[in-house]
């Protein structure tokens, strides 16, 4: 997918790109790629990959859930910025916050930040486990996204103490997920949240699955969640 067909693709889901809003997708594909050469950020570096498996595949979750009816939103384990910073540029009235646990993704994305132009963005190097428990942020977001970063059990003990009641917490993943969603249904239960929504659709060109999944938070996550940084992963709630 070159950047002409991404334009394209995406206004035929009601999302018109500015000339200024291609230049920020282009520019941070030079930079990804520049960066990429001193940190291991991406295995995917050619252009019409980055804009199909990237840039393409993190607005996916645009076509089925409304990002106008948002404010904040936080990534949780965004690496090199994915979905957040494509879905910050087609919809530049988010606040977004990203947590990643590497020091040198937080360089890349404040270098990325700057080049772009991108305000109300914030990067915090943390845990997802003491970021969950920081009052600061503890159910603060009307949106927390994770891109596949790990299974549905773990995600959502990182994930749904993030969203404020009333809020969503948005999972995208790759291959078809319905066993891992019904091994996390009592942990998504017990911290909060309502899976309300699934979308599966193919990737274009390559014709890959994906999947979406909207929970949605009931109630409020206990206070014992997540547990110390490392147990969700160690000993995942199913």
């Amino acid at each position: 997918m070159n950047p002409e067909q991404f334009q394209t693709a995406l206004a035929e889901k009601g999302i018109e790109l500015s000339d200024a809003q291609l230049k920020q997708f282009h520019d941070y594909f030079e930079m990804l790629v520049e960066w990429n050469e001193k940190m291991n950020l991406t295995a995917i570096t050619d252009e019409k990959e980055v804009y199909l498996k990237h840039f393409y595949d993190s607005i996916s979750a645009a076509f089925y859930v409304d990002f106008t009816n948002f404010e904040s939103i936080c990534d949780v384990g965004a690496g090199a910025g994915f979905p957040s910073i494509p879905i910050k540029i087609c919809f530049p009235h988010l606040k977004v916050s990203i947590v990643d646990s590497l020091k040198k993704r937080m360089t890349f994305l404040d270098a990325l930040a700057e080049k772009l132009g991108l305000t109300d963005v914030r990067f915090y190097h943390d845990r997802a486990e003491t970021f969950g428990q920081n009052k600061a942020h503890r159910e603060k977001y009307d949106l927390v996204t994770a891109r596949a970063v790990a299974r549905m059990s773990v995600l959502s003990e990182l994930c749904m103490p993030l969203v404020k009641k009333g809020g969503s917490f948005l999972v995208m993943k790759a291959a078809q997920a319905e066993q891992e969603l019904q091994t996390a249904e009592k942990a998504i239960k017990l911290f909060g949240g309502k899976v309300v929504n699934h979308y599966s659709f193919l990737l274009p060109v390559e014709e890959s699955e994906r999947n979406i999944y909207v929970i949605n938070k009931t109630k409020e996550t206990p206070n014992k969640y997540p547990r110390k940084p490392g147990t969700p992963n160690k000993l995942p709630i199913e």
